[in-house]
């Protein structure tokens, strides 16, 4: 049968007698989810299989214990043979030609009268694949439409936006205020925001945007989406985060739906803290979503971990504008710097002193996950004049500590074959 032959639609049978004959895993699959719909099951089969069975113990179907007979076929809406016997299926499927009745034919597909496609259900969205009378290719697609639309990746809720709104909005009584999300978007990779992050910006009807993080999701939203631009830059902030707090608010008073983006995560170093108070403070419904730190995930992407078996326990994650002078002395504890590349005159001298010494190696890392990502090699010694020399500039995290020693991209001379191999991390170079 060509996939031209197919008419697609969905048949609503609650209610409707509906007529199953098998009594294997197949069969109870089909029975079920004809159960789920709300028909009245008739199940013919001499035997069960464990599955069919305990929808008979349960009552939720009726079952005959016999061999299939033309009787049976009477008043059925709906036919499924899956008696896993060739002659018996198509017995059933040639009584329901005659009596005009729908049927899928397990044993020959080909020649079925109908298909059961791969279904997903997602909220209130329920989605059908047939693939050519391929069920694992059916299923396999089936399963990747259902993962976008969980993701965000499709837009589950965007065409009933408008009227959600404007259902929303009302009188600005507590019920139809909004909400916000503080999402935390990574790195600044569109893949790598969390999956209930990329389903909560799909849904927005106002996004407060970060220079960082996700930044091409945003073209990805609808035109009616409003997107606030209030990102800060070093020493350059256009928007103060007091102001930030009180667009969070407003717009969700408003009645929409508010995704604050933030690149990494939310509460390291994001404010996402004071934001979230603000909105608890004004009535307003908070959430929060983690997000991959750059703190772990841009070193990672150079191949710089920041424990290491035999080279680091733990590690320190700090502004490079903070107080170094009480972070664990000693290269066996990782020092990561976010905001760091402006004040490394201050603290290579500190971190130098701190039982690390010159020769303790350092990595810069600019733009991660990002095309012209760049990395940046040295020591305690000899950083500095590399970062002018090469014009490093944020956003970039430097690593400090013997860790740095595991990179792919680290010189000869620092680089610790001992520890890992180096020649089968994966980096972004």
């Amino acid at each position: 049968m060509a996939i031209v032959d197919l008419f697609p639609t969905s048949l609503r049978l609650l209610g409707r007698p509906v007529l199953v004959v098998g009594g294997g895993t197949v069969a109870a699959r089909r029975a079920k989810a004809l159960l789920d719909a709300g028909a009245h099951v008739q199940l013919v089969a001499p035997v069960l299989s464990a599955p069919a069975r305990a929808l008979a113990d349960a009552g939720l179907l009726t079952w005959h214990a016999r061999s299939y007979e033309s009787a049976d076929m009477a008043n059925a809406w709906y036919v499924v043979a899956a008696s896993n016997n060739t002659v018996v299926d198509a017995r059933v499927a040639s009584d329901a030609e005659d009596n005009r009745t729908w049927c899928v034919n397990h044993s020959n597909a080909q020649d079925s009268a109908a298909w059961t496609p791969a279904v997903a259900t997602v909220e209130d969205v329920k989605v059908a694949v047939n693939a050519g009378g391929d069920p694992l290719r059916a299923a396999a697609i089936r399963n990747a439409i259902a993962a976008a639309l969980e993701s965000g990746d499709l837009p589950l809720d965007v065409y009933r936006r408008g009227a959600d709104r404007l259902e929303r909005r009302g009188l600005g009584t507590l019920e139809h205020r909004g909400s916000v999300a503080l999402v935390g978007g990574g790195p600044g990779a569109e893949d790598l925001i969390t999956v209930r992050g990329r389903r909560l910006l799909a849904e927005a009807d106002v996004v407060v945007a970060d220079r960082l993080g996700p930044r091409g999701l945003l073209e990805t939203l609808g035109e009616d989406v409003k997107i606030i631009e209030v990102g800060k830059t070093p020493g350059h902030h256009p928007v103060p985060q007091s102001e930030i707090n009180a667009i969070l608010v407003r717009e969700a008073l408003a009645g929409n739906r508010v995704v604050r983006l933030k690149g990494g995560d939310p509460y390291v170093l994001g404010r996402g803290g004071e934001e979230a108070i603000a909105c608890c403070e004004n009535g307003v419904d908070v959430q929060v979503v983690p997000g991959v730190t750059s703190a772990v995930s841009v070193p990672a992407a150079a191949g710089i971990p920041v424990t290491h078996r035999g080279l680091a326990k733990a590690f320190t994650m700090i502004s490079g504008h903070d107080d170094l002078e009480n972070v664990p002395h000693g290269n066996d504890h990782t020092v990561v710097l976010l905001m760091g590349v402006g004040t490394l005159n201050r603290s290579v001298p500190v971190l130098a002193a701190a039982g690390r010494g010159s020769d303790c190696p350092v990595a810069i890392i600019e733009n991660g996950f990002g095309k012209d990502q760049r990395t940046t090699i040295g020591t305690l010694g000899t950083i500095v004049a590399l970062a002018q020399a090469g014009k490093v500039r944020n956003p970039a995290v430097v690593v400090v500590g013997d860790v740095v020693r595991v990179s792919p991209l680290a010189p000869a001379e620092l680089a610790t074959a001992h520890y890992g191999t180096r020649e089968t991390i994966s980096t972004i170079s």
